[in-house]
C-alpha cells in the first residue's frame, strides 16, 4: 500500500471516525427515532408507499445528511424515505386500505406485485433487448446496449448503503427474482468480453458494487490485469452511490484500503478507472467524512464523474446545480451528465417536463466555468440511446426542441441533430413529435426493427 493511500490530513483525523452500518428498511421504520417523533398520518403514509416500492436508509444519512428541522422538505430527506404521492393516488388508496383493516402479508405482497407491474419496472428494453447471448444462451448479470459498453450486475452488489426514492433500478431490490438482473458466474462473464473485442468499457453496475466486500470485487476485476485476451477492455467504470450514502468504505471500512490497493493496481496497469458517482445534491458533498473519501480516491489515480437526474422536489432549481457542479469542480471531480427522470417506478414525482429541464441547465451552466460545463444534458437514457435536449429554438417559424443521440443503439446515430416539435407538457422522448410535418423520426423504423428481433 502506497503512502498516499495511508495519509489523512489533521483536519480528516479530527473529525473522521469509524461508524458502525445499521441499516433500517420498511420493517424497522418506526424504529428510527427521528420518524418516531414525525406525524402519525406520515408515518402511515410512509409506510404504505414502503410497501410498494423498496426502502432502505442508514444511520449515517439520517444522522448526517438530513436536516429534520426542514422535514418534509429537506431534499436528501425525499431522496431516501416515501412520499405518499410517489404512488398513484387510486395505487396508494388500494395499498392503504388493506393496511387500515389489518390484511396479512400474502395480500399485502399480491397487491404490491400488481402495482409494481404497473410502473415499468424494465424500462428501454432491459429485458427484451440488452441481453447478450452466446450459443443462443442468454449470458445472466450482463447488459449489452451500445457497442462499447457492457453493464455487468454482479450479485453480491445488487443492494445499496440506502435507497434512491427516484431509483430507475428499484425492480432490483424488491425481493422478485423475475424482475432481477445479477449474476456470480465470472468465467461466464470474462468468457463473454474474450469473444467481443469491440468492448472498451465494462460497467460494474447495481444495485451498487461498493456494497461489495473487496476480495469479491477483485475477482472480477483483476483477471483483467493478468489475461491479455482482455486487453480491449481498456475502462472499467464503478456505479456507485457509496460517495453519499457510506464514504466510509474508502476510509475506515475494514477492507477499505485493500478495496483502494485494488483500484491503484488497475490504473498502475494503464486500465482507465472511472468512478461514476451518483449526487442529486450539494449537501452529499459537505461531511468531512465525504471529502476524506473523495481525496483517498483521487490518490489511487482514479477519476471520479458525477451524473444524475433533474428531479422535482429535490433539485429542480440552477441554483442547486450551479452550487453542486463548482463543488465537485472543486473536489476534483468531473462534472458528467444530467440525466432526465426515467419513465419508470415513481417518475411522476420526480419528472419535470424536458422544456423546464432545457431551461435549468441552461441556468445553471451560466454560472460555472468551463472546467464545470463538462456536464451533459438534459439527456434521456431511452430505448433508442442517450438522447440530449439541447435547447429550444425556432426554425423556419416552427418552435422545435433541438436533439440529439450522444449515444444509440446505432452508432450511426451518434450526433446527428434532430428536432422535435415543441411541447411544453412533454417529459419523455416517446411524448415528442417530429417536426417540419415529418410523420417519424429518422431512427424510428430501424428501432422498431431491432426492437422486433430483440436486439
Amino acid at each position: 500500500m502506497s503512502s498516499v493511500l495511508k495519509f489523512y490530513s489533521d483536519r480528516a483525523l479530527g473529525e473522521i471516525q469509524a461508524r458502525s452500518f445499521k441499516v433500517f428498511n420498511e420493517r424497522s421504520l418506526a424504529k428510527i427515532p427521528q420518524v418516531a417523533g414525525l406525524p402519525e398520518a406520515q408515518r402511515f403514509e410512509m409506510k404504505v408507499v414502503a410497501s410498494v416500492l423498496p426502502f432502505r436508509v442508514n444511520e449515517y444519512v439520517i444522522n448526517d445528511l438530513i436536516d429534520w428541522d426542514n422535514v418534509p422538505d429537506d431534499p436528501i430527506f425525499k431522496l431516501t424515505f416515501p412520499q405518499k404521492d410517489m404512488l398513484a393516488p387510486e395505487s396508494y388508496e388500494r395499498m392503504a386500505e388493506l393496511h387500515r383493516r389489518g390484511a396479512d402479508k400474502a395480500e399485502i405482497a399480491a397487491l404490491a406485485r400488481e402495482l409494481r407491474e404497473g410502473l415499468n419496472p424494465h424500462p428501454a428494453g432491459q429485458l427484451e433487448m440488452n441481453l447478450p447471448r452466446v450459443n443462443g444462451e442468454v449470458v445472466e448479470g450482463l447488459q449489452h446496449k451500445y457497442r462499447e459498453t457492457v453493464l455487468f450486475f454482479p450479485s453480491q452488489g445488487q443492494t445499496c448503503h440506502s435507497y434512491c426514492t427516484f431509483c430507475f433500478r428499484w425492480a432490483q431490490f424488491v425481493g422478485d427474482k423475475a424482475l432481477r438482473i445479477a449474476s456470480n458466474q465470472r468465467d461466464q462473464v470474462l468468457g463473454y468480453l474474450r469473444e467481443h473485442p469491440q468492448v472498451t468499457d465494462l460497467l460494474v453496475t447495481g444495485g451498487d458494487p461498493m456494497v461489495m466486500k473487496t476480495k469479491h470485487l477483485t475477482q472480477y476485476l483483476e483477471p483483467l490485469l493478468e489475461d491479455r485476451r482482455l486487453a480491449h477492455v481498456q475502462t472499467i467504470r464503478i456505479g456507485t452511490k457509496a460517495l453519499t450514502f457510506w464514504p466510509y468504505r474508502f476510509v475506515t471500512d475494514s477492507d477499505a484500503d485493500e478495496l483502494l490497493d485494488l483500484l491503484a493496481r488497475l490504473v498502475k496497469a494503464g486500465r482507465h478507472v472511472a468512478i461514476m458517482a451518483h449526487y442529486n445534491h450539494w449537501r452529499e458533498l459537505d461531511t468531512p467524512i465525504a471529502r476524506e473519501a473523495i481525496r483517498r480516491l483521487r490518490g489511487t489515480g482514479v477519476e471520479i464523474r458525477s451524473q444524475g437526474p433533474l428531479l422535482a422536489h429535490i433539485n429542480d432549481d440552477p441554483d442547486v446545480w450551479a452550487r453542486l457542479w463548482k463543488t465537485q469542480v472543486q473536489l476534483g471531480i468531473i462534472p458528467y451528465y444530467m440525466f432526465v427522470e426515467r419513465d419508470t417506478g415513481a417518475r411522476h414525482y420526480f419528472e419535470v417536463p424536458l422544456a423546464r429541464a432545457a431551461t435549468i441547465y441552461r441556468e445553471a451552466m451560466k454560472q460555472v466555468s468551463g472546467l464545470g460545463r463538462t456536464a451533459r444534458g438534459p439527456s434521456m437514457s431511452a430505448g433508442p440511446g442517450k438522447v440530449e435536449v439541447q435547447g429550444v429554438a425556432e426554425i423556419q417559424g416552427e418552435k422545435v426542441f433541438v436533439l440529439r443521440f450522444l449515444q444509440a443503439r446505432n452508432p450511426d446515430w451518434v450526433q446527428r441533430p434532430f428536432f422535435a416539435r415543441y411541447d411544453e407538457n412533454a417529459t419523455w422522448l416517446n411524448h415528442l413529435k417530429p417536426a417540419f410535418g415529418e410523420e417519424k423520426f429518422f431512427f424510428e423504423d430501424e428501432y422498431e426493427a431491432m426492437r422486433a428481433g430483440n436486439g
